[in-house]
C-alpha cells in the first residue's frame, strides 16, 4: 500500500514538473516582451534631445541621467547632460525609467493658468485704484 501512494505521489509531483514550468516559462517571456515594448513606448513618447531628459535605472544595478540622444529599434542613447557622455541601453536592460517632458497640453495649460493668473492680478489693481 505504501508503495502505490509513494509511486502516485511520485508520478504527480513528475507531472506537475513537465507540464506546469514550461507554461510559467513562456509566461514569464510573455511578460518580459509586453514589459520591454512598454519601455520603447515610453522612450518613443518622450522623444530625442535635450527636453527628453530620463533617468534610468538597470537591471544591474547601475543609474544613468540625461537625455535620449538617439532611439532605435532595438536600444536607445542616453547621454548625460555635464560629461557629454553617450550610453548605449537595450530597451529590456531597463529596471525602472522616469521622464522629464512636458507635452504640448501640460505647457499649454501652463500657459494659460499664468494667463489667468496675470488677468486676476490686474484686475484686482485696477479695482483697488478705482476704490479709492
Amino acid at each position: 500500500m505504501f508503495k502505490k501512494v509513494l509511486t502516485l505521489a511520485l508520478t504527480g509531483l513528475l507531472m506537475h514538473t513537465f507540464c506546469v514550468h514550461p507554461a510559467l516559462a513562456s509566461s514569464m517571456e510573455v511578460k518580459e516582451s509586453q514589459r520591454t515594448e512598454k519601455v520603447r513606448a515610453g522612450i518613443l513618447k518622450l522623444g530625442v534631445g535635450t527636453e527628453a531628459r530620463v533617468a534610468l535605472k538597470l537591471r544591474d544595478g547601475v543609474k544613468l541621467a540625461g537625455y535620449i540622444s538617439e532611439a532605435k529599434d532595438e536600444s536607445f542613447v542616453v547621454t548625460d547632460l555635464k560629461t557629454r557622455a553617450a550610453t548605449t541601453v537595450a530597451y529590456g536592460d531597463v529596471g525602472q525609467i522616469k521622464g522629464h517632458h512636458l507635452g504640448t497640453g501640460a505647457k499649454i495649460a501652463i500657459g494659460i493658468g499664468i494667463g489667468v493668473g496675470l488677468t486676476i492680478l490686474v484686475a484686482y489693481l485696477v479695482f483697488l485704484n478705482f476704490r479709492d
